[in-house]
C-alpha cells in the first residue's frame, strides 16, 4: 500500500509540474547517472504534502508583488500545526545554574529558506537555497532573471531569487542571482574574506562560484571547473590559501579548487570514501579539519584518517567510532575544539581535539522510506589527534540528535542546536524536532559538560542553518523538509523566519562585565604571523585584571546540512596588559603560522570573566 501511495502521489506531482506554467525539470534526469540505490524517494516523499495544492499557489500569487516588481512576496497563510510538529522535545532548564539565554525573531521572511549560510566581513550574512525547489518568496529584477536550463520549454526564465544577502544589523535583504544549481553544495572564505563556493547538482555539480564581500557584489560562476561532480562534498581551506574538496555523491575522490576559468583534468581517488559508502552512503559531507602540523583529519561514516594532502598519503588510520553513521544522511554534529596557544613551549603546536556528537543508525534512511523513524544517537565522542594511541572518549548527551548544528561560541564553549531526535536527514525523514539548544563546556570535567538552555518555538529540521555573529549572538535560519516551498498541509512548513539566540553570557545581569573593543585602536593592517598585536578595550562597570581576560579568534564557517566547514577558534596568548581606570591596553601574540590559522578575516573577541565583547574583524596575513 505504501509503495502504491508513493507512486500515485509521485505521478500527480509530475503531472502538476508538467502542466503548470512554471519552469519544469525532468525529475528522472536528476538521478539517471546515479545508481538505483540513490535517494529517489527523497525527491518526492510519498506523502500528500509534497504536492503544492492549487489553493496554496493561489495564496502565494495573491500575496506576491506584481510580476514586474522586485522584492519580497508575502509568506502564505500557515495551516494548523501537524501532529508531527507538535511532537517536539523541550528539555528542562536548570535556572539555578544561571541565565539560560533568550530567543527573538529577527525577521519573519528571509525571502529564501537558508539551506546554506555564511557570515561575511561586510556586515552581511549570505543565505541561499537550491533552484530545484522552484519559486521562493523573493523576486529577482525582471531584467536580471536566470534562464532555467531544466525548463520544459526553451527560453523559460526563472525570476525567483535563490540567494539573498541578509543585513544582520538592520534585517534588510538584497536578492542575489545564482545561475547554476547550488543544491547541497560547499564553500569557504578566502584570504580576502570573499566566498569561494563549490559544487551542487545538475548544471552546478562541477561549478565554482565566487561572491565578493561588498554591497553590490553578485555571483561569478564557472560551471565546468571540476573533473567530477561535487554534490554533498566538503571544502577545506589549506595553509597556502588553496581549497581542497572531498567527496560528493558517487565521487570517491578529492580535487583542489582550480583558478577561475580553469578546469581540472582529473580527480584524485581517496579510498576511504569508497570503503565507507554503504547502501545509502552515510559518508557524504565528510568532516574535514586542518591540523596544526598541516595534515588533514578526514572522517567518513564511522572511520577516519590523518591525511597528508601534500604527498597524497594517509599518515595513519584512527580507531573506528562505533554505534552508527555520522555523516549524511546519518548527519551527526562535529567541530574542532578551540586551539589553545597559551602556555606552549617555543615552537610547539597545540594538541588538536575533534568532537563528534549524535548521528543515526546506519539503517535509519531505509527505515525512513517506510515511515519508520528510529531514535537518534546520544553519544558524544572526542579524540586527541596528537596522541599516537588516540582513542575515542565517549559521553552521553541529554538527548539524541540528528541534523543539529554545532557552533563554537566566543567563550570556547560549544552550542548544539536544531535538528531532531528521530530519523535522519532527507525530505520528510525525521521526526521529533528538538527545540532546546545545549551548551557544551569542553573544559569542564566529564559529567558536568552539558547544559540545556532556553528553548526556541520554531522547529528547525532538515536544511536549517545557524552562525555566530560578531555581536556574539547566534543567527538561526532555514529549514525545509519539503520538495518545494510549502507552508500548509505539511508536517513541517518551509521555514523563512530568522531567529537570534542570545546565549547566557549576554544576560542583563552580566552586562557590567561585557568588554567593549575600541575599534579605532585595532591596527588597520591586521595581524602578521608570529608578531605582537595590540589594541584597547574597556569595561562599562566592572573592572578586570589580566587573569580575567582571554582573547579568542574565530574563523566564520560555511554551514549547511548540520556541518560548519572551516570553523576554527584559537585562544591567543596575552603578553601585555595595562589598565588605567576601566580602559585597558592589551597585547597578544598572533598565531605563528598559517597551519594554525589560514590567512583571512577572523572575528577577534575579548572575553572578560566569561563574557565576550562584540568582535573586531581582523585579517591575518
Amino acid at each position: 500500500m505504501g509503495c502504491l501511495l508513493r507512486a500515485a502521489v509521485f505521478a500527480v506531482a509530475i503531472f502538476l509540474l508538467a502542466t503548470s506554467g512554471e519552469a519544469f525539470f525532468d525529475v528522472f534526469s536528476i538521478f539517471r547517472p546515479r545508481s538505483e540505490s540513490d535517494y529517489f524517494q527523497n525527491a518526492f516523499d510519498g506523502s500528500q504534502e509534497q504536492v503544492m495544492p492549487q489553493q496554496q499557489i493561489e495564496q502565494e500569487e495573491q500575496g506576491a508583488a506584481p510580476a514586474t516588481a522586485t522584492g519580497l512576496t508575502k509568506v502564505p497563510p500557515l495551516g494548523p500545526p501537524s501532529k508531527a510538529a507538535q511532537d517536539s522535545i523541550v528539555l528542562p532548564v536548570d535556572h539555578a545554574a544561571g541565565p539560560a539565554g533568550t530567543w527573538t525573531i529577527a525577521s519573519e521572511n528571509s525571502g529564501v529558506s537558508a539551506m546554506h549560510l555564511v557570515v561575511m566581513r561586510h556586515g552581511k550574512a549570505v543565505m541561499f537555497d537550491t533552484s530545484t525547489t522552484g519559486r521562493s518568496l523573493m523576486r529577482l529584477p525582471m531584467e536580471n532573471c536566470r534562464a532555467d536550463p531544466r525548463a520544459k520549454e526553451a527560453g523559460t526564465m526563472d525570476c525567483w531569487a535563490h540567494a539573498v544577502e541578509f543585513d544582520y544589523s538592520t534585517n534588510a535583504l538584497r536578492s542575489l542571482k545564482i545561475v547554476t544549481d547550488t543544491w547541497c553544495s560547499s564553500g569557504a572564505l578566502d584570504a580576502d574574506g570573499n566566498l569561494v563556493q563549490t559544487g551542487g547538482y545538475f548544471e552546478g555539480e562541477k561549478a565554482v562560484r565566487h561572491l565578493g564581500a561588498c554591497d553590490t557584489c553578485d555571483w561569478r560562476e564557472y560551471p565546468n571547473s571540476f573533473a567530477e561532480g561535487r554534490w554533498y562534498a566538503t571544502q577545506q581551506v589549506l595553509p597556502d590559501g588553496r581549497f581542497i574538496v572531498f567527496g560528493g555523491r558517487r565521487a570517491f575522490s578529492y580535487e583542489f579548487v582550480p583558478q577561475p576559468g580553469q578546469t581540472n583534468g582529473q580527480a584524485v581517488q581517496f579510498p576511504l570514501l569508497r570503503e565507507t559508502t554503504d547502501d545509502v552512503e552515510n559518508n557524504l559531507y565528510p568532516f574535514v579539519n586542518l591540523l596544526p602540523d598541516g595534515n588533514l583529519f578526514v572522517f567518513a561514516n564511522d572511520r577516519s584518517v590523518i591525511f597528508d594532502y601534500r604527498t597524497g598519503k594517509v599518515v595513519r588510520e584512527l580507531p573506528k567510532l562505533a554505534g552508527g553513521g555520522r555523516n549524511y544522511p546519518a548527519s551527526a554534529m562535529s567541530a574542532l575544539l578551540p586551539l589553545d596557544l597559551r602556555n606552549l613551549s617555543r615552537g610547539a603546536d597545540p594538541e588538536p581535539e575533534v568532537i563528534i556528537c549524535g548521528g543515526a543508525l546506519k539503517t535509519a534512511f531505509r527505515l525512513g522510506e517506510n515511515n519508520t523513524f528510529q531514535p537518534t544517537l546520544r553519544d558524544c565522542a572526542r579524540i586527541n589527534l596528537a596522541k599516537i594511541d588516540a582513542q575515542w572518549a565517549v559521553e552521553a548527551m541529554p538527548v539524541g540528535r540528528v541534523m543539529g548544528d554545532m557552533l563554537v561560541l566566543p567563550t570556547g564553549d560549544l552550542l548544539m542546536l536544531s535538528g531532531a531526535a528521530k530519523g535522519c536527514s532527507g525530505w520528510g525523514f525525521a521526526r521529533q524536532p528538538i527545540l532546546s539548544p545545549i551548551l557544551y563546556s569542553p573544559r569542564q570535567p566529564e559529567g558536568s559538560r552539558f547544559r540545556p538552555l532556553a528553548a526556541s518555538t520554531v522547529e528547525r529540521m532538515y536544511h536549517s542553518t545557524s552562525a555566530v555573529l560578531p555581536d556574539a549572538t547566534v543567527l538561526v535560519a532555514g529549514g525545509n523538509t519539503n520538495a518545494a516551498y510549502n507552508f500548509s498541509g505539511v508536517d513541517f512548513p518551509t521555514e523563512v523566519r530568522v531567529e537570534r539566540f542570545s546565549p547566557p553570557y549576554l544576560s542583563s545581569e552580566l552586562a557590567g562585565n561585557r568588554p567593549v573593543i575600541d575599534i579605532a585602536s585595532v591596527p588597520a593592517n591586521g595581524m602578521k604571523y608570529g608578531a605582537k598585536f595590540t589594541f584597547r578595550f574597556h569595561t562599562p562597570v566592572a573592572a578586570v585584571v589580566e587573569a580575567d581576560v582571554r582573547v579568542t579568534m574565530y574563523a566564520p564557517p560555511f554551514t549547511t546540512h548540520g556541518y560548519s566547514m572551516n570553523q576554527r577558534m584559537l585562544v591567543l596568548p596575552v603578553t601585555g596588559f595595562t589598565g588605567q581606570g576601566q580602559m585597558y591596553d592589551l597585547t597578544v601574540d598572533a598565531p605563528r603560522k598559517p597551519e594554525l590559522a589560514p590567512a583571512g578575516y577572523y572575528l577577534v573577541f575579548v572575553v572578560a570573566k566569561d563574557v565576550p565583547s562584540s568582535a573586531a574583524w581582523v585579517k591575518i596575513q
